[in-house]
């Protein structure tokens, strides 16, 4: 994987009246294919998926947003605007089944890279909200590793 990007990951949970933040930089790819924007990384042990690799898929009509991580703790979160999906995700100490619901989804990605804003809550089932998680990804082009 061509690492020619800086990856700048910030996201916010809110769980009634608590809140946390989390932000994450790295570098790794950035491309185009087709109708959509691909954004992937390797996770490090500061995030806890050590020996994984994350792959972000926005779509450039900004109606869906994939995270993919591939690896020993392979987990997918789909946000769609207007669909409740059903996602898998492995926390490491197991795995659960959670209904991801889209708020709003904003991309001012090119080819030479931008930001994707997506917020979304979590469920354990259509009455129960979890949270609600907003996320921001910013691509900026650096060159390639020396």
């Amino acid at each position: 994987m061509n690492e020619d990007f800086l990856i700048r990951i910030d996201g916010r949970m809110e769980q009634g009246d608590e809140s946390g933040s989390v932000q994450l930089m790295t570098r790794g790819s950035f491309v185009r294919r087709g109708g959509s924007f691909f954004i992937s990384y390797k996770e490090t042990e500061a995030t806890g998926y050590e020996g994984c690799t994350t792959t972000v898929k926005v779509a450039k009509d900004e109606s869906k947003v994939s995270m993919t991580r591939f690896g020993p703790a392979a987990g997918q979160l789909v946000v769609e605007k207007g669909i409740r999906h059903l996602c898998h995700y492995d926390t490491g100490y197991g795995a659960m089944t959670l209904g991801v619901a889209a708020d709003e989804i904003h991309s001012r990605l090119t080819d030479e890279g931008g930001e994707v804003e997506f917020s979304y809550t979590l469920d354990a089932d259509q009455n129960t909200i979890l949270s609600r998680n907003l996320v921001k990804i910013s691509v900026k082009r650096t060159g390639p590793l020396t």
